[in-house]
């Protein structure tokens, strides 16, 4: 499984450009907006499941102390020391996620192919399990703000769904728009959050300052042996607190390290503390707060505002992961692992912000259904944490990989830091894993399918260039035969995508057995996905002439650059080579695919899924920004 990008070694990992002061904390504050939503906005759902969603525990000090200590430590141990102090110094060339963590596994296990196989595929399947996230997040954030509208007044309870669906639905409309109008508002907004989720704990903590006894993990300890099976049953509860933790690590690229760690020592973190340390010391002295701890912080008064800028604050968390399935999606496409879908660039300064419809509304549909199928966020809370923590521990997986045989750590000191966070990881993951008939299994189910495709497509279009490989003529031969024999030449420019630069593009071949003629200016046109995000514009573009009007051309991207043909082929004149538009054709080869019982293919069943994926593939034209009035399209049958 090839295609996954390699990323550079720690030394040039580590090497960043200075950043100024107010430069670093306007960064600091947009990374406030967009990267801490999730985990931000779980506060709002994290106690109350715990003392009172599907395997309640019973509230008394020494529960309350113990989970608190629980939230605490797994903030520091798996968000700040995992993510924030390890994983973030593996990038690719300063882009994050899983996708560049398996990247550099790639490149670790260059020698063993394998592993490497194995591993990367380990890697792709915890990149499917993200679209799980992405369908719940919404869902049970927007549905959880809005059930604060039950706590104001019993009697609006009924209209909580409807509200939360028609929340949902405007904000998946407005993403045709795009972020940047309302991106600014992002920081400010999650600011004004943080700061009051901050001072409602406060408020609580200074009427029971013994609560902060919880910050000794020895309160932990005792909650286990005291508890037990029920402890390890809260563990399902407890992973609430950190989910949003590898947003972290997927949105580097857009932020920087300096500001994303920043944003969490020095603000985001204390105020998650204070309102979750707030909760407890509500819960000391006012048991029956357990039914949602979060709102009943809030004087009557406030609850009305409250309400309203959480609904803010979770649309906003929404926006992440909904902007995450896109460039997931647009990386994957450039990969190989996708077929072409439509994306519609939202900005012309943010070559990152892109709008895709079909991933759009079916999120939506998904995000929708889960509001109406589950009913409430604390149903919703059994479906949550399955796919997170399997990603978590994946992560851990090739962590291991890389300080091993990539930084070249001593076996033993990987072995016990990967280790140890790969047992918090299953830790949190089996207590999910035992919610699986109670709604884990939709995360699950989604990642398994989305795998299926991934894979399926990848394998399938290799097959594809096999078949096409055993019909294939080379080029220079072919280039020698038209000068002993030309075809009759007709004024323009043919322009002939091919993926392999060397032999004879099968429109080319079809064209001169049809039509007979040959344009005055022939290019053959390559476009090569790099293993890198983004490709310097002085590398875009390379020109090698050949013989009697013929040219080769290669056009370079990066998995997170937007292609763009015509304007590609611009760059060529100030080399004298003109593509005046009304004089350019551009010629595509159509493959019709056929399934086969052939044994060296796919099994029957993924043949034909992948065939109905490349028929239902978005158009090559409309990728590459070919205009559509000088496309011509020659067809073939291939038998998988």
């Amino acid at each position: 499984m090839s295609g996954i990008p390699e990323a550079p070694s720690p030394a040039m990992a580590s090497a960043a450009p200075p950043v100024d002061r107010r430069r670093l904390m306007a960064l600091a504050v947009a990374a406030v907006g967009v990267v801490y939503g999730d985990i931000g906005t779980s506060p709002l759902y994290t106690m109350r499941e715990v003392f009172n969603g599907l395997h309640p525990l019973p509230v008394n000090p020494a529960n309350v102390l113990g989970i608190l200590s629980l939230i605490f430590w797994s903030l520091i141990i798996v968000v700040t020391l995992k993510y924030v102090v390890l994983m973030m110094r593996m990038d690719n060339q300063g882009e994050g996620g899983i996708m560049a963590l398996t990247a550099l596994v790639v490149k670790a296990l260059g020698d063993e192919p394998r592993r490497r196989r194995i591993l990367v595929a380990l890697g792709l399947f915890g990149a499917a399990l993200f679209y799980g996230d992405a369908m719940i997040t919404p869902a049970i954030s927007v549905l959880s703000a809005v059930e604060g509208l039950a706590v104001a007044t019993p009697h609006l309870d009924p209209v909580v769904e409807p509200v939360a669906v028609a929340v949902l639905v405007v904000l998946f409309m407005l993403q045709r728009r795009g972020t940047a109008g309302v991106g600014a508002l992002f920081g400010p907004v999650m600011m004004l959050w943080f700061s009051v989720i901050a001072l409602l704990g406060l408020a609580q903590i200074v009427r029971a300052p013994q609560v902060l006894d919880a910050l000794n993990p020895w309160y932990a300890v005792a909650f286990f042996a005291e508890n037990r099976w029920q402890a390890y049953l809260a563990l399902g509860a407890v992973v609430l607190a950190i989910t949003g933790a590898e947003a972290l690590y997927a949105d580097m690229g857009h932020f920087g390290k300096r500001p994303i760690r920043l944003a969490w020592v020095g603000f985001v973190l204390p105020a998650l503390l204070l309102n979750y340390y707030g909760q407890g010391a509500l819960l000391l002295t006012q048991a029956e707060a357990a039914r949602n701890p979060f709102y009943l912080l809030a004087p009557g008064w406030a609850l009305y505002p409250l309400v309203a800028l959480a609904t803010a604050a979770t649309v906003i968390a929404s926006q992440a992961v909904i902007s995450g399935a896109f460039s997931l999606t647009h990386q994957a496409i450039q990969l190989g692992y996708c077929p072409r879908l439509e994306v519609t660039h939202t900005s012309e300064r943010e070559m990152g912000q892109i709008y895709m419809p079909w991933v759009n509304w079916a999120l939506l549909a998904a995000v929708v259904a889960l509001v109406l199928g589950f009913h409430s966020s604390s149903h919703l809370a059994a479906a949550y944490g399955i796919a997170v923590t399997a990603t978590m521990a994946t992560n851990s997986i090739l962590l291991y990989v890389v300080l091993r045989h990539l930084w070249r750590w001593n076996r033993w000191v990987a072995g016990v830091l990967a280790g140890l966070l790969l047992a918090v990881d299953l830790g949190f993951f089996s207590a999910n894993a035992l919610k699986l008939f109670q709604g884990g299994w939709f995360p699950v189910v989604v990642g398994v399918v989305l795998f299926t495709l991934f894979s399926t497509w990848h394998r399938g279009r290799q097959l594809v260039f096999e078949r096409l490989r055993a019909h294939e003529l080379q080029l220079e031969p072919m280039l020698q035969s038209l000068k002993s024999n030309p075809p009759q030449r007709v004024p323009g420019t043919a322009v002939f995508l091919t993926s392999k630069p060397d032999t004879v593009p099968h429109a080319l071949l079809h064209n001169l057995a049809h039509n007979k003629v040959l344009h005055e200016r022939v290019v053959f046109l390559t476009v090569v996905t790099e293993s890198v995000p983004r490709v310097s514009e002085e590398r875009r573009v390379a020109l090698e002439a050949l013989a009697d009007e013929f040219y080769r051309i290669t056009v370079r991207y990066g998995f997170m650059d937007q292609p763009d043909i015509p304007a590609a082929l611009a760059r060529l004149r100030s080399h004298g080579l003109e593509f005046p538009p009304l004089e350019t054709s551009y010629f595509l080869s159509r493959e019709t695919l056929i399934p086969s019982l052939a044994k060296e293919g796919m099994a029957l069943w993924r043949e034909r899924l992948f065939a109905t994926m490349a028929r239902n593939a978005g158009s090559v034209t409309a990728y590459f920004r070919l205009p559509t009035h000088r496309v011509v399209e020659l067809g073939t049958q291939i038998e998988l």
